[in-house]
Protein backbone atom coordinates (compact mmCIF):
# COMPACT_ATOMS: atom_id res chain seq x y z
CA UNK A 1 0.00 0.00 0.00
CA UNK A 2 1.16 3.12 -0.92
CA UNK A 3 1.98 5.72 1.69
CA UNK A 4 0.21 8.65 1.84
CA UNK A 5 1.35 12.69 3.26
CA UNK A 6 0.01 12.98 6.36
CA UNK A 7 -0.69 17.08 7.70
CA UNK A 8 2.55 17.25 9.05
CA UNK A 9 4.37 15.57 6.28
CA UNK A 10 3.01 18.44 4.40
CA UNK A 11 3.72 21.25 7.20
CA UNK A 12 7.46 19.99 6.83
CA UNK A 13 7.61 20.39 3.09
CA UNK A 14 6.07 23.83 3.78
CA UNK A 15 8.90 24.94 5.88
CA UNK A 16 11.66 23.36 3.67
CA UNK A 17 10.07 25.22 1.07
CA UNK A 18 9.85 28.47 2.77
CA UNK A 19 13.60 28.46 3.38
CA UNK A 20 14.54 27.93 -0.40
CA UNK A 21 12.29 30.92 -1.31
CA UNK A 22 13.78 33.31 1.41
CA UNK A 23 17.64 31.74 0.18
CA UNK A 24 16.12 32.55 -3.74
CA UNK A 25 14.89 36.08 -2.61
CA UNK A 26 18.35 36.56 -1.45
CA UNK A 27 19.44 35.50 -5.02
CA UNK A 28 17.08 38.34 -6.46
CA UNK A 29 19.20 40.93 -5.07
CA UNK A 30 21.91 40.02 -6.92
CA UNK A 31 19.96 41.26 -10.01
CA UNK A 32 18.72 44.08 -8.04
CA UNK A 33 22.10 45.11 -7.25
CA UNK A 34 22.85 44.94 -11.02
CA UNK A 35 20.04 47.31 -11.85
CA UNK A 36 20.91 49.62 -9.42
CA UNK A 37 25.17 49.89 -10.42
CA UNK A 38 23.76 50.34 -14.57
CA UNK A 39 20.86 52.54 -12.84
CA UNK A 40 18.42 50.47 -14.83
CA UNK A 41 15.26 51.50 -12.73
CA UNK A 42 12.52 49.80 -14.36
CA UNK A 43 14.60 46.63 -13.63
CA UNK A 44 15.27 48.17 -10.09
CA UNK A 45 11.26 48.23 -9.38
CA UNK A 46 10.71 44.62 -10.81
CA UNK A 47 13.18 42.48 -9.11
CA UNK A 48 12.22 44.85 -5.68
CA UNK A 49 8.80 43.87 -6.16
CA UNK A 50 9.36 40.00 -6.94
CA UNK A 51 11.74 40.04 -3.73
CA UNK A 52 8.96 41.43 -1.86
CA UNK A 53 6.48 38.66 -2.87
CA UNK A 54 9.26 35.89 -2.71
CA UNK A 55 10.20 36.79 0.62
CA UNK A 56 6.27 37.48 2.25
CA UNK A 57 5.50 33.72 0.39
CA UNK A 58 9.11 32.05 2.08
CA UNK A 59 7.95 33.57 5.84
CA UNK A 60 4.68 32.82 5.67
CA UNK A 61 5.59 28.91 4.67
CA UNK A 62 8.17 29.05 7.40
CA UNK A 63 5.96 29.81 9.80
CA UNK A 64 4.76 26.51 10.10
CA UNK A 65 5.53 24.80 12.80
CA UNK A 66 7.49 21.50 12.64
CA UNK A 67 9.66 19.45 15.20
CA UNK A 68 12.85 19.68 15.48
CA UNK A 69 14.56 16.96 14.06
CA UNK A 70 15.86 14.60 11.02
CA UNK A 71 13.54 15.17 7.64
CA UNK A 72 13.00 11.43 5.97
CA UNK A 73 13.59 10.30 2.71
CA UNK A 74 9.77 10.92 1.89
CA UNK A 75 9.58 14.49 3.21
CA UNK A 76 12.99 15.12 1.49
CA UNK A 77 11.77 13.64 -2.05
CA UNK A 78 8.93 15.83 -1.95
CA UNK A 79 10.94 19.41 -1.13
CA UNK A 80 13.19 18.23 -3.65
CA UNK A 81 10.51 17.80 -6.25
CA UNK A 82 8.35 20.38 -5.43
CA UNK A 83 11.59 23.38 -5.12
CA UNK A 84 12.15 23.23 -8.62
CA UNK A 85 8.69 24.09 -9.57
CA UNK A 86 8.24 26.75 -7.07
CA UNK A 87 11.02 28.52 -7.49
CA UNK A 88 10.70 29.05 -11.08
CA UNK A 89 7.65 30.11 -10.69
CA UNK A 90 8.83 33.02 -8.83
CA UNK A 91 11.88 33.46 -10.53
CA UNK A 92 8.87 33.81 -14.33
CA UNK A 93 7.51 37.24 -12.31
CA UNK A 94 10.32 39.70 -12.66
CA UNK A 95 10.77 38.14 -16.39
CA UNK A 96 7.65 38.01 -17.92
CA UNK A 97 7.15 42.28 -16.83
CA UNK A 98 10.86 42.56 -18.70
CA UNK A 99 8.30 42.48 -22.25
CA UNK A 100 10.81 39.80 -23.46
CA UNK A 101 8.11 37.21 -23.40
CA UNK A 102 4.80 36.80 -25.35
CA UNK A 103 3.22 35.00 -23.25
CA UNK A 104 3.12 34.04 -18.99
CA UNK A 105 4.09 30.61 -20.03
CA UNK A 106 6.99 31.76 -21.85
CA UNK A 107 8.47 32.71 -18.83
CA UNK A 108 7.74 29.86 -16.72
CA UNK A 109 9.32 28.18 -19.81
CA UNK A 110 12.55 30.12 -19.36
CA UNK A 111 12.46 29.95 -15.29
CA UNK A 112 12.03 26.01 -15.37
CA UNK A 113 14.77 25.96 -18.22
CA UNK A 114 17.52 28.37 -16.58
CA UNK A 115 17.02 25.95 -12.86
CA UNK A 116 17.32 22.82 -14.89
CA UNK A 117 20.28 24.33 -16.78
CA UNK A 118 18.52 23.22 -19.74
CA UNK A 119 19.91 26.64 -21.47
CA UNK A 120 16.32 26.58 -24.37
CA UNK A 121 14.97 30.05 -24.01
CA UNK A 122 11.88 31.46 -25.54
CA UNK A 123 12.69 35.10 -24.81
CA UNK A 124 11.79 37.79 -27.29
CA UNK A 125 15.20 40.16 -28.42
CA UNK A 126 17.55 38.43 -26.42
CA UNK A 127 20.16 40.63 -27.83
CA UNK A 128 18.58 44.59 -25.85
CA UNK A 129 17.67 42.63 -22.50
CA UNK A 130 18.72 44.58 -19.38
CA UNK A 131 21.78 44.17 -17.62
CA UNK A 132 19.66 42.77 -14.29
CA UNK A 133 17.71 40.52 -16.28
CA UNK A 134 20.85 38.55 -17.56
CA UNK A 135 22.45 38.86 -14.15
CA UNK A 136 19.15 37.14 -13.01
CA UNK A 137 19.29 34.42 -16.03
CA UNK A 138 22.84 33.34 -14.79
CA UNK A 139 22.27 33.38 -11.34
CA UNK A 140 19.70 30.65 -11.75
CA UNK A 141 22.13 28.81 -14.01
CA UNK A 142 24.78 28.27 -11.15
CA UNK A 143 22.10 27.69 -8.35
CA UNK A 144 20.70 25.05 -10.27
CA UNK A 145 23.57 23.69 -12.22
CA UNK A 146 25.13 23.26 -8.80
CA UNK A 147 21.82 22.28 -7.47
CA UNK A 148 19.36 24.07 -5.38
CA UNK A 149 19.88 21.62 -2.72
CA UNK A 150 23.95 21.44 -2.65
CA UNK A 151 24.23 25.17 -2.68
CA UNK A 152 21.40 25.69 0.35
CA UNK A 153 23.25 23.14 2.14
CA UNK A 154 26.20 24.79 1.56
CA UNK A 155 25.19 27.76 3.28
CA UNK A 156 24.24 25.45 6.10
CA UNK A 157 20.40 26.73 5.34
CA UNK A 158 18.95 23.32 6.60
CA UNK A 159 20.59 23.28 9.80
CA UNK A 160 22.14 19.74 10.94
CA UNK A 161 18.62 17.39 10.22
CA UNK A 162 18.16 16.22 6.53
CA UNK A 163 20.93 17.30 5.24
CA UNK A 164 21.96 13.72 3.86
CA UNK A 165 18.63 13.33 2.82
CA UNK A 166 17.94 16.23 0.76
CA UNK A 167 21.63 15.80 -0.66
CA UNK A 168 20.68 12.13 -2.43
CA UNK A 169 17.07 12.99 -3.09
CA UNK A 170 18.38 15.71 -6.02
CA UNK A 171 20.38 12.69 -7.51
CA UNK A 172 23.56 12.72 -5.86
CA UNK A 173 24.88 9.87 -4.01
CA UNK A 174 28.86 10.16 -3.77
CA UNK A 175 30.55 11.97 -1.20
CA UNK A 176 33.48 14.17 -1.96
CA UNK A 177 34.02 13.88 2.04
CA UNK A 178 32.20 12.30 4.68
CA UNK A 179 30.30 15.21 5.63
CA UNK A 180 27.74 16.79 3.61
CA UNK A 181 28.14 20.11 4.42
CA UNK A 182 31.65 19.37 3.50
CA UNK A 183 31.07 17.99 -0.52
CA UNK A 184 28.71 21.05 -0.92
CA UNK A 185 31.03 23.40 0.17
CA UNK A 186 33.80 21.98 -1.57
CA UNK A 187 31.47 22.22 -5.04
CA UNK A 188 30.92 25.51 -4.47
CA UNK A 189 34.69 26.82 -3.92
CA UNK A 190 36.22 24.33 -7.07
CA UNK A 191 33.53 26.01 -9.00
CA UNK A 192 34.18 29.64 -7.86
CA UNK A 193 37.67 28.76 -8.72
CA UNK A 194 37.56 27.65 -12.06
CA UNK A 195 35.02 30.56 -12.92
CA UNK A 196 37.37 33.00 -11.99
CA UNK A 197 40.26 31.94 -13.55
CA UNK A 198 38.05 31.51 -16.78
CA UNK A 199 36.14 35.20 -16.30
CA UNK A 200 39.68 36.78 -16.12
CA UNK A 201 40.96 34.44 -19.56
CA UNK A 202 37.76 35.18 -21.17
CA UNK A 203 37.69 39.22 -20.02
CA UNK A 204 40.81 39.75 -21.67
CA UNK A 205 39.49 38.27 -25.01
CA UNK A 206 36.90 40.15 -25.51
CA UNK A 207 38.89 43.25 -24.96
CA UNK A 208 41.53 42.38 -27.44
CA UNK A 209 38.72 41.75 -29.55
CA UNK A 210 37.49 45.33 -28.71
CA UNK A 211 35.01 44.86 -26.40
CA UNK A 212 33.93 47.56 -23.47
CA UNK A 213 35.80 46.93 -20.43
CA UNK A 214 32.36 46.43 -18.30
CA UNK A 215 30.75 44.75 -21.17
CA UNK A 216 33.91 42.22 -21.76
CA UNK A 217 33.48 41.40 -17.99
CA UNK A 218 30.18 40.51 -17.72
CA UNK A 219 29.85 38.76 -21.04
CA UNK A 220 32.89 36.45 -19.91
CA UNK A 221 31.53 36.04 -16.44
CA UNK A 222 28.35 34.66 -17.83
CA UNK A 223 29.23 32.71 -20.73
CA UNK A 224 32.38 31.28 -17.92
CA UNK A 225 29.24 30.23 -15.44
CA UNK A 226 27.04 28.86 -18.51
CA UNK A 227 29.93 26.99 -20.03
CA UNK A 228 31.21 24.99 -16.87
CA UNK A 229 27.22 24.20 -14.87
CA UNK A 230 26.89 23.22 -18.36
CA UNK A 231 24.07 25.63 -18.97
CA UNK A 232 23.44 26.84 -22.12
CA UNK A 233 22.14 30.69 -21.89
CA UNK A 234 23.78 33.48 -23.33
CA UNK A 235 23.58 36.90 -23.54
CA UNK A 236 23.62 37.15 -26.99
CA UNK A 237 20.82 35.49 -29.75
CA UNK A 238 23.43 34.20 -31.36
CA UNK A 239 24.77 32.24 -28.76
CA UNK A 240 28.87 31.91 -29.17
CA UNK A 241 28.91 32.56 -32.91
CA UNK A 242 28.06 35.93 -32.05
CA UNK A 243 31.86 36.24 -30.80
CA UNK A 244 33.37 34.55 -33.88
CA UNK A 245 36.84 33.88 -31.70
CA UNK A 246 37.97 30.15 -32.34
CA UNK A 247 40.40 31.06 -29.01
CA UNK A 248 37.13 31.56 -26.77
CA UNK A 249 35.61 28.53 -28.42
CA UNK A 250 38.49 26.82 -27.03
CA UNK A 251 38.57 27.72 -23.64
CA UNK A 252 34.44 27.26 -23.52
CA UNK A 253 35.27 23.83 -24.60
CA UNK A 254 37.56 23.39 -21.96
CA UNK A 255 35.00 24.37 -19.22
CA UNK A 256 32.04 22.33 -20.62
CA UNK A 257 34.15 19.09 -20.23
CA UNK A 258 35.33 20.30 -17.03
CA UNK A 259 31.37 21.16 -16.14
CA UNK A 260 30.61 18.04 -17.83
CA UNK A 261 33.07 15.62 -15.52
CA UNK A 262 32.23 14.44 -11.28
CA UNK A 263 32.68 16.68 -8.47
CA UNK A 264 34.24 13.61 -7.02
CA UNK A 265 36.56 13.10 -9.75
CA UNK A 266 37.69 16.91 -9.36
CA UNK A 267 38.23 16.03 -5.68
CA UNK A 268 40.24 13.10 -6.62
CA UNK A 269 42.77 15.52 -8.68
CA UNK A 270 42.41 18.58 -6.45
CA UNK A 271 43.90 16.24 -3.70
CA UNK A 272 47.17 15.23 -6.00
CA UNK A 273 45.21 11.35 -7.50
CA UNK A 274 45.09 12.19 -10.95
CA UNK A 275 44.72 8.02 -11.93
CA UNK A 276 40.80 7.29 -10.76
CA UNK A 277 39.87 9.42 -13.72
CA UNK A 278 41.93 7.38 -16.13
CA UNK A 279 40.29 4.08 -14.19
CA UNK A 280 37.12 5.34 -14.01
CA UNK A 281 34.46 3.55 -15.96
CA UNK A 282 32.83 6.99 -16.86
CA UNK A 283 36.11 8.33 -18.41
CA UNK A 284 36.32 4.93 -20.82
CA UNK A 285 32.84 4.61 -22.00
CA UNK A 286 33.15 8.12 -22.16
CA UNK A 287 36.44 8.26 -24.60
CA UNK A 288 34.80 4.83 -26.39
CA UNK A 289 31.10 6.86 -26.64
CA UNK A 290 32.57 10.33 -28.24
CA UNK A 291 34.96 8.58 -30.17
CA UNK A 292 32.50 6.29 -32.13
CA UNK A 293 30.00 9.21 -32.31
CA UNK A 294 32.82 11.51 -33.67
CA UNK A 295 33.89 9.21 -36.23
CA UNK A 296 30.09 8.83 -37.32
CA UNK A 297 29.29 12.84 -37.57
CA UNK A 298 32.40 13.18 -39.57
CA UNK A 299 31.38 10.64 -42.09
CA UNK A 300 27.68 11.98 -42.09
CA UNK A 301 29.30 15.44 -42.56
CA UNK A 302 31.41 14.63 -45.49
CA UNK A 303 27.82 14.32 -46.95
CA UNK A 304 26.79 17.76 -46.43
CA UNK A 305 26.71 20.41 -49.48
CA UNK A 306 29.09 22.75 -47.60
CA UNK A 307 31.99 24.34 -49.41
CA UNK A 308 33.97 24.78 -46.72
CA UNK A 309 34.24 21.48 -45.14
CA UNK A 310 37.02 22.29 -42.36
CA UNK A 311 34.88 25.47 -41.26
CA UNK A 312 32.00 23.03 -40.82
CA UNK A 313 34.19 20.07 -38.98
CA UNK A 314 35.31 22.90 -36.58
CA UNK A 315 32.08 23.85 -35.39
CA UNK A 316 31.03 20.16 -35.85
CA UNK A 317 33.50 19.80 -32.62
CA UNK A 318 32.35 22.89 -30.75
CA UNK A 319 28.94 20.96 -31.37
CA UNK A 320 29.77 17.79 -30.20
CA UNK A 321 31.09 18.64 -27.27
CA UNK A 322 28.43 20.92 -26.17
CA UNK A 323 25.74 18.04 -27.03
CA UNK A 324 27.86 15.63 -24.95
CA UNK A 325 27.88 17.94 -21.95
CA UNK A 326 24.80 18.76 -22.68
CA UNK A 327 25.55 22.44 -22.48
CA UNK A 328 23.70 23.95 -25.60
CA UNK A 329 26.48 26.09 -27.08
CA UNK A 330 25.86 26.68 -30.50
CA UNK A 331 27.91 27.90 -33.47
CA UNK A 332 25.66 27.01 -35.83
CA UNK A 333 22.60 29.24 -36.92
CA UNK A 334 18.86 26.94 -36.63
CA UNK A 335 18.67 27.18 -39.77
CA UNK A 336 21.96 26.01 -40.90
CA UNK A 337 21.58 22.67 -38.12
CA UNK A 338 18.36 21.63 -40.11
CA UNK A 339 20.04 22.31 -43.38
CA UNK A 340 23.83 22.31 -43.21
CA UNK A 341 23.99 19.58 -41.62
CA UNK A 342 22.92 16.13 -43.38
CA UNK A 343 20.60 13.84 -41.09
CA UNK A 344 22.51 11.76 -40.01
CA UNK A 345 24.69 14.17 -38.62
CA UNK A 346 21.60 16.16 -36.65
CA UNK A 347 20.49 12.47 -35.42
CA UNK A 348 23.89 11.53 -34.87
CA UNK A 349 24.02 15.01 -32.15
CA UNK A 350 21.17 13.99 -30.41
CA UNK A 351 22.03 10.19 -29.77
CA UNK A 352 25.49 12.09 -28.06
CA UNK A 353 22.95 14.52 -25.89
CA UNK A 354 20.65 11.52 -25.03
CA UNK A 355 23.54 10.05 -23.03
CA UNK A 356 25.06 13.56 -21.67
CA UNK A 357 28.33 13.65 -19.06
CA UNK A 358 29.19 12.15 -15.86
CA UNK A 359 26.95 11.23 -12.77
CA UNK A 360 27.52 13.58 -9.97
CA UNK A 361 28.44 16.37 -12.69
CA UNK A 362 26.74 19.35 -13.97
CA UNK A 363 25.61 17.87 -17.09
CA UNK A 364 22.24 15.82 -17.90
CA UNK A 365 21.43 12.96 -19.76
CA UNK A 366 21.51 9.34 -19.13
CA UNK A 367 25.02 9.14 -17.87
CA UNK A 368 28.56 7.74 -19.14
CA UNK A 369 27.87 5.61 -15.80
CA UNK A 370 25.12 3.83 -16.35
CA UNK A 371 25.69 3.21 -20.37
CA UNK A 372 28.65 1.86 -18.59
CA UNK A 373 26.88 -0.71 -16.39
CA UNK A 374 24.82 -1.50 -19.02
CA UNK A 375 27.68 -2.47 -20.79
CA UNK A 376 29.30 -4.18 -18.52
CA UNK A 377 26.20 -6.17 -17.25
CA UNK A 378 25.87 -7.80 -20.98
CA UNK A 379 29.36 -8.75 -20.60
CA UNK A 380 28.53 -10.35 -17.34
CA UNK A 381 25.30 -12.32 -18.91
CA UNK A 382 27.88 -13.30 -22.07
CA UNK A 383 30.27 -14.70 -19.52
CA UNK A 384 27.87 -16.78 -17.50
CA UNK A 385 26.40 -18.16 -20.41
CA UNK A 386 29.74 -19.62 -21.63
CA UNK A 387 30.91 -20.64 -17.63
CA UNK A 388 30.92 -24.03 -16.71
CA UNK A 389 27.63 -24.42 -14.70
CA UNK A 390 29.84 -24.54 -11.59
CA UNK A 391 31.59 -21.35 -12.16
CA UNK A 392 30.45 -18.26 -10.46
CA UNK A 393 31.21 -15.23 -12.65
CA UNK A 394 32.29 -11.77 -10.53
CA UNK A 395 32.09 -8.62 -13.02
CA UNK A 396 34.27 -5.33 -11.34
CA UNK A 397 34.62 -1.69 -12.78
CA UNK A 398 36.25 1.39 -11.60
CA UNK A 399 34.17 4.25 -10.21
CA UNK A 400 35.85 6.22 -7.05
CA UNK A 401 37.51 2.65 -6.45
CA UNK A 402 37.23 -0.87 -7.38
CA UNK A 403 33.30 -1.88 -7.00
CA UNK A 404 31.74 -5.54 -8.29
CA UNK A 405 28.35 -5.02 -10.28
CA UNK A 406 25.37 -6.45 -8.57
CA UNK A 407 22.01 -6.68 -9.62
CA UNK A 408 20.60 -4.27 -7.84
CA UNK A 409 23.00 -1.38 -9.59
CA UNK A 410 22.22 -2.98 -12.65
CA UNK A 411 18.46 -2.53 -12.20
CA UNK A 412 18.98 0.98 -10.94
CA UNK A 413 20.84 1.83 -14.20
CA UNK A 414 18.51 0.32 -16.25
CA UNK A 415 15.71 1.65 -14.95
CA UNK A 416 16.30 5.21 -15.68
CA UNK A 417 17.94 4.49 -18.70
CA UNK A 418 14.50 2.88 -20.07
CA UNK A 419 12.71 5.86 -18.14
CA UNK A 420 14.76 8.41 -20.47
CA UNK A 421 14.03 6.46 -23.56
CA UNK A 422 10.24 6.49 -22.85
CA UNK A 423 9.81 10.03 -21.91
CA UNK A 424 12.58 10.65 -25.49
CA UNK A 425 9.79 9.12 -27.33
CA UNK A 426 6.77 10.15 -25.68
CA UNK A 427 8.15 13.87 -26.26
CA UNK A 428 8.93 12.89 -30.18
CA UNK A 429 5.28 12.00 -30.62
CA UNK A 430 4.35 14.97 -28.92
CA UNK A 431 6.31 17.18 -31.49
CA UNK A 432 4.74 15.45 -34.42
CA UNK A 433 1.27 15.08 -33.51
CA UNK A 434 1.69 19.30 -33.32
CA UNK A 435 3.10 19.14 -37.11
CA UNK A 436 6.99 18.71 -36.16
CA UNK A 437 8.94 17.12 -38.45
CA UNK A 438 9.99 13.43 -37.31
CA UNK A 439 13.70 14.45 -36.92
CA UNK A 440 13.53 18.07 -35.21
CA UNK A 441 10.74 16.91 -33.16
CA UNK A 442 12.90 13.79 -31.68
CA UNK A 443 15.95 16.53 -31.64
CA UNK A 444 13.68 18.59 -29.71
CA UNK A 445 12.72 16.11 -27.11
CA UNK A 446 15.99 14.49 -26.49
CA UNK A 447 17.34 18.22 -25.94
CA UNK A 448 14.48 19.03 -23.45
CA UNK A 449 14.69 15.64 -21.60
CA UNK A 450 18.62 15.48 -21.18
CA UNK A 451 18.43 19.45 -19.80
CA UNK A 452 20.64 20.28 -23.37
CA UNK A 453 19.01 22.99 -24.91
CA UNK A 454 20.11 22.84 -28.56
CA UNK A 455 16.90 23.41 -29.70
CA UNK A 456 15.64 23.65 -33.68
CA UNK A 457 12.12 25.41 -34.94
CA UNK A 458 10.18 23.17 -32.67
CA UNK A 459 10.18 25.02 -29.53
CA UNK A 460 10.49 28.91 -29.78
CA UNK A 461 7.94 32.00 -29.08
CA UNK A 462 4.12 30.98 -29.23
CA UNK A 463 4.64 27.54 -29.52
CA UNK A 464 1.67 25.59 -28.48
CA UNK A 465 1.21 25.44 -24.74
CA UNK A 466 0.24 22.09 -24.80
CA UNK A 467 3.73 21.14 -26.39
CA UNK A 468 5.59 23.86 -23.79
CA UNK A 469 4.38 22.57 -20.83
CA UNK A 470 5.06 18.53 -21.60
CA UNK A 471 8.77 20.37 -22.23
CA UNK A 472 8.90 22.03 -19.13
CA UNK A 473 7.50 18.62 -17.59
CA UNK A 474 10.98 16.77 -19.92
CA UNK A 475 13.19 19.38 -18.23
CA UNK A 476 11.73 18.81 -14.92
CA UNK A 477 11.69 15.16 -15.02
CA UNK A 478 15.24 15.16 -16.49
CA UNK A 479 16.93 17.40 -14.50
CA UNK A 480 15.89 14.95 -11.48
CA UNK A 481 16.60 11.80 -13.48
CA UNK A 482 12.73 10.44 -12.95
CA UNK A 483 13.29 8.59 -9.40
CA UNK A 484 12.61 11.46 -7.15
CA UNK A 485 9.85 12.80 -9.71
CA UNK A 486 7.71 9.41 -9.73
CA UNK A 487 8.18 8.81 -5.99
CA UNK A 488 6.54 12.18 -5.78
CA UNK A 489 4.02 11.40 -8.50
CA UNK A 490 2.96 8.39 -6.47
CA UNK A 491 2.70 9.77 -3.36
CA UNK A 492 0.46 13.31 -3.97
CA UNK A 493 -1.45 11.07 -6.34
CA UNK A 494 -2.31 8.60 -3.23
CA UNK A 495 -2.75 11.37 -1.24
CA UNK A 496 -5.51 12.66 -3.30
CA UNK A 497 -7.26 9.82 -3.93
CA UNK A 498 -9.66 9.10 -0.91
CA UNK A 499 -9.75 5.84 1.13
CA UNK A 500 -12.07 3.56 0.89
CA UNK A 501 -14.46 3.15 3.25
CA UNK A 502 -14.83 0.15 5.42
CA UNK A 503 -18.09 -1.88 5.44
CA UNK A 504 -20.51 -1.87 8.47
CA UNK A 505 -21.44 -5.14 9.50
CA UNK A 506 -24.97 -5.34 9.25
Amino acid sequence: MWQRFTLYDLRVIGHYLGTLLLFFAVLMALPLATALVFQEWEPAARYLAAIGITMVAGCSLRFLRIEPGRLDRRQALAVTGFAWVVLALFASMPLYFSGHYMTYLDAIFDGVSGLTTTGASLIVDLDHLSYADNMFRFAMHALGGLGLIVVALSFGLFGRGGGASLFSSEGRSEHVVPNVVQTTQFIARITLVIVSVATVIITALCLFMGMEPTRAFLNALWVSTSGFVTGGFTPMQLSIMYYHSFPLEAILMVLMILGSISFVIHAEVWKGRPLPFFRDIETKTMVLWIGVMAFVFTATLALSPFDDMLALLRRGLFMIISAFTTTGFQVVTTNQITTAFSNGAFLTLAFIMAVGGASGSTAGGIKFSRMGIIFKSIVSNVKEALAPDSARVVVSYSHVGKRVLTPEIVKEAMTVFILYVITYVIGALAGIAHGAEAIPAIFESVAMTSNSGIITSVAGPGMPGTLELLYIFQMWAGRLEFVTLLALIVEVAATLVPRPRARRRS
